[in-house]
Order: structure tokens, then sequence, then C-alpha cells
């Protein structure tokens, strides 16, 4: 953020409206649809054959996965809904209160973990990266002091891997 006089310029809040948003927006919903159409097809047929313990897994995974996309999509929407003028900052900061972008980490030594098929794994990864991504953009434009705060809290060297990481996607 840029400080002149009275006036803020949020630089997180114009690259939301950017190129850069509408290539987060198209990749969380490609990620949305990918993630449906293997849930609904190759997922549920390779689930059939699988082990006790990571069937169990599986079941307990493939609904933390969808609640994560739907909730990354539930905030991507809105953020497109500000940006195109369909919503107002009040209106959306009151439906945002129902998007949780915090939950559900992921425990790779959950037994049955390594039995899980590998593109299953793989979409658990992808929506795992992308709802830090979008964690991070949320915390930018909506909670600025909270954001500015975790970066005065890591090294020169760390933040600006965090910055990377996040901008490309890294894990």
């Amino acid at each position: 953020m840029l400080e002149s006089g009275a006036n803020t310029i949020s630089f997180a809040g114009h690259a939301a409206s950017s190129a850069q948003f509408k290539g987060l927006y198209s990749e969380g919903m490609a990620l949305v649809e990918e993630t449906a159409s293997y849930l609904d097809g190759a997922g549920r047929l390779a689930s059939k054959s699988l082990p006790r313990m990571a069937s169990v897994l599986y079941a307990a995974e493939s609904m933390r996965l969808t609640t994560r996309l739907m909730q990354v999509a539930s905030w991507l929407l809105l953020q497109r809904a500000i940006n195109n003028g369909e919503m107002t900052r009040d209106q959306v900061l009151n439906e945002k209160k129902k998007v949780r972008l915090d939950t559900f980490n992921v425990d790779h030594a959950a037994p049955g973990w390594s039995d899980l098929p590998q593109t299953f794994r793989e979409l658990i990864e992808k929506s795992v990266r992308l709802q830090n991504r979008v964690a991070v953009l949320d915390r930018e434009i909506y909670r600025p002091t909270e954001a500015q705060a975790v970066t005065a809290n890591q090294n020169s060297v760390q933040a600006q891997l965090s910055l990377l990481k996040t901008a490309f996607g890294g894990h």
C-alpha cells in the first residue's frame, strides 16, 4: 500500500481486478471442473479398488477437496462480482463472512495416503496451493494491516520467497 495524505492506494485491490486475477479465476474454475470430472469418472472407478484404510481416507479427502474448492470458487465469484460492479464492497464483505479459506490441512502421513490414486493426490495438492494463494490475496485486499504484520515478522529474504511462492503457486 502507498500512503498519500488521506488517500490509500491498494495495489492488492488493483491486482485483484487485473489480468492476474483473471488468470487466477480461470485456474480456479478449471480446477473445480477438472476435480468434478475426476471424482465422477476415473476417481469413482479407482476408489472402488482401494484397500479399506485408503477407501475411508479417499471418502474423507474427497469431501475436504470438494469443500475446499467450493470455498475458493465462492471467493473468486465474489471478487469477480465486485470487479464487474455487480456487488458493492459492503455486500461482498457480508457474503465473504461465509467463506472459509483456512480449512482442512492435508495429512500426508495418514494411513492409506500412499495408496490413494496419484491423480487424486495431485488434485488435493493443487487445491491446497490455490487455496493458499487466494487466502494471501484475501488478506492483502480485505485485511491489509494483518498482511503487513505477517510480512513484517519475516526477514526480507523469507518475505520475498513467500511472495514468489504465492505468485507462482508454489508450496
